[in-house]
């Protein structure tokens, strides 16, 4: 059922080859759940001529090949899309659970963010899994997965200067978000552990082991369960 207090989608011509669908300027998980039913929609109804699908945390942008359509037919197509999606139920979401090891050699920020917030390590690590987190949206790499929230207590801005080289399976947080580096890469999140799961594989069905709109769940581990869980993966 279309809630009557939504804010209409609002269309934007964001270059000669894509549009922007945005719901509201505010990151909420009402924003949310409009950008998944309609990313939705478009996935099962595919628009012959649009080439991908972009989602971010209230938006989502639209590629398409601009020999087949033009802005104006397109957005004329999403709006009776928009307005479809609206009326659908929302996609039970995955629980997908992610064990980490936190602190010593795989969290060397954690000490850090204890100190920035007053808090005792054990604490940081009971208050960092015992959240559920949603999928936002993957960017910035294959299989990064945006997470929030983090509870209040936690939020804390990112490192002043990046590293330049964060270790695959590196579980960080900036601002009021979490996430797992699925790659070695350069990074300025502040890092709290490691798992030793593999967040994009090649050979794996889908690639990312997470999905926009999927729930996460951090289980902590031991250094011992860490290495065992490396060798058998």
């Amino acid at each position: 059922m279309k809630d009557q207090d939504q804010p209409p989608a609002r269309f934007q011509f964001a270059s000669d080859q894509s549009l922007l669908i945005s719901f509201g300027e505010q990151i909420s998980r009402d924003s949310h759940r409009r950008v998944v039913k309609l990313l939705r929609l478009l996935e099962s109804e595919p628009i012959a001529g649009v080439r991908n699908l972009h989602p971010a945390y209230c938006s989502l942008l639209v590629k398409f090949n601009p020999l087949e359509l033009r802005h104006e037919q397109l957005r004329a197509l999403l709006e009776e899309y928009a307005g479809r999606a609206e009326a659908l139920p929302f996609p039970e979401p995955r629980l997908v659970e992610i064990r980490v090891c936190y602190g010593g050699e795989f969290g060397p920020d954690l000490l850090d963010v204890c100190g920035l917030h007053h808090l005792p390590p054990e604490r940081l690590i009971d208050l960092h899994s015992r959240t559920t987190y949603l999928v936002y949206f993957l960017g910035f790499a294959p299989g990064f997965a945006y997470l929030g929230e983090l509870p209040e207590e936690l939020a804390t801005p990112r490192l002043p200067s990046p590293r330049r080289a964060v270790p695959a399976g590196s579980v960080g947080i900036a601002g009021n978000q979490t996430g797992v580096y699925p790659f070695e890469t350069p990074g300025g999140w502040r890092l709290l552990g490691r798992t030793p799961v593999a967040m994009f594989r090649p050979d794996r069905q889908g690639l990312s082991l997470l999905s926009i709109g999927d729930h996460v769940r951090f289980t902590p581990i031991t250094t011992a369960q860490f290495a065992a869980m490396e060798q058998h993966r």
